[in-house]
């Protein structure tokens, strides 16, 4: 499988530790390349247009803007 059939995923979580695991996690997936980590949702915007991923995971309480908002934003 090449890299172009890989599910192309972003991360966001505003904690450092939930972020790293599910890029574990993520990584013993052959289908799927996580493409970029965010840990706000406004960054999360910025990332996304970045890497125009497939799939965003994202966490819905956050201190800058919820989860919800930036999904929208995207």
């Amino acid at each position: 499988m090449g890299t172009d059939d890989k599910i192309r995923v972003v991360i966001v979580d505003d904690v450092p530790e939930t972020r790293e695991n599910i890029r574990r996690l993520l990584q013993f997936e052959n289908d799927v390349e996580v493409v970029g980590i965010a840990g706000t949702g406004r960054e999360a915007i910025s990332v996304a247009k970045d890497v125009r991923p497939d799939v965003v995971l994202m966490d819905i309480n956050m201190p800058d803007m919820d989860g919800i908002a930036a999904t929208e934003a995207i």
